[in-house]
C-alpha cells in the first residue's frame, strides 16, 4: 500500500496531514496517545467518496511542538484553520476518544463549519470517569514519564489497557507503536489539558449530525457512556463493534469502516 502524501499547514505550530481522494472534506483526529497513522486503515477506503485527510494534532506525530502550556480549545482553534487551509466552508469530523472531545467541543463552538460528527470511542471529559478511574489513567501515563521513563518504556502497559481481549497481535503492536512515537512534553502537555478539562460542554447543543460508534470491549469508554451521550444529542445512532476495544477502528477495520461510511454516505 503506498503511503498517503503528507502536507504540513501553516502557521507555526505546523500541522501534519495525510490526504487521499477528493470530494466533500472528511477529518480524522486521533486520541491522546495516537498519531494520523492510526487512520491508515481508513483513508483507503474513505478516499473513493470524501477527500479523506488524517491529521496529526499539534505536538504529536510530524507535526510541530509548541511553547507554552496547552489549552484543550488550541486543537480546536487548529482544526478551524486545517478546514480553511482546504479552502472548505465545513467538515464532517471523524473524532477517536480526545480527538472526539475535539470534535464535539468544534461543534458547539462552530457549528456552521461542521457537516456530521462520527464519534469513537469517546466521552465528554473527565467528569464522565469516576475519581478512581480518572486517577488511574492519568498516573499509569503522568507518573512514569515525570520520574523519566520514556513513551517507548510505557507503551506496552497503555497499549494493552486500551485493548480488548481479542485484539490480534499485530493490532496491539501498531498502537504499542503509535505511544512509543509520542513526543514525552507535549504529550505530558496534552494530559494536563485532558485532565483540567472536565467537560467539552453542553452537548444537547449540537445541532450537527452525529454517530457514535464503540467498541464492545472498550475498557475505557464502555458502551453505556455512549448511550448516555446519545441521550444527551437527540438519540442518533450508536454502533457497537463486537470484538474492539477502545480503538475500534484498528481492531476492528472493516466493520468500523462499513458502519462508518454507510452512515456518513447517507449525509453527505
Amino acid at each position: 500500500m503506498m503511503p498517503s502524501p503528507t502536507f504540513r499547514i501553516p502557521p507555526t505550530p505546523h500541522l501534519a496531514v495525510d490526504v487521499e481522494g477528493e470530494g466533500p472534506l472528511l477529518i480524522f483526529m486521533h486520541g491522546i496517545g495516537g498519531n494520523r497513522t492510526n487512520w491508515r486503515a481508513q483513508l483507503p477506503a474513505f478516499a473513493p467518496h470524501f477527500k479523506a485527510v488524517a491529521w496529526d494534532a499539534r505536538g504529536y506525530g510530524a507535526s510541530d511542538d509548541y511553547d507554552g502550556p496547552l489549552a484543550f480549545d488550541d486543537f480546536v482553534v487548529d482544526l478551524k484553520r486545517v478546514i480553511e487551509w482546504f479552502g472548505e466552508p465545513r467538515a464532517h469530523l471523524v473524532g477517536l476518544s480526545m480527538g472526539g472531545r475535539i470534535a464535539m467541543r468544534f461543534a458547539l463552538a462552530h457549528p456552521d463549519r461542521v457537516a456530521t460528527l462520527t464519534l469513537v470511542d469517546t466521552h465528554e471529559g473527565f467528569e464522565s470517569f469516576t475519581p478512581e478511574k480518572r486517577r488511574e489513567f492519568v498516573e499509569t501515563r503522568r507518573a512514569p514519564l515525570m520520574s523519566g521513563k520514556t513513551p517507548a518504556d510505557i507503551a506496552p502497559g497503555v497499549a494493552r489497557s486500551l485493548s480488548g481481549p481479542h485484539a490480534r497481535p499485530e493490532h496491539v503492536q501498531q498502537l504499542i507503536d503509535s505511544i512509543a512515537a509520542l513526543h514525552k512534553e507535549s504529550y505530558l502537555k496534552s494530559l494536563e489539558a485532558t485532565v483540567n478539562q472536565v467537560t467539552v460542554g453542553d452537548i444537547s447543543r449540537i445541532a450537527a449530525p452525529a454517530h457514535f460508534i464503540v467498541g464492545a470491549d472498550d475498557p475505557l469508554t464502555p458502551v453505556s457512556l455512549h448511550h448516555a451521550m446519545a441521550a444527551k444529542m437527540g438519540n442518533p445512532p450508536v454502533t457497537v463493534l463486537p470484538q474492539a476495544g477502545h480503538l475500534s477502528n484498528i481492531e476492528q477495520p472493516d466493520a468500523f469502516n462499513r458502519a462508518a461510511l454507510t452512515w456518513l454516505l447517507a449525509h453527505r
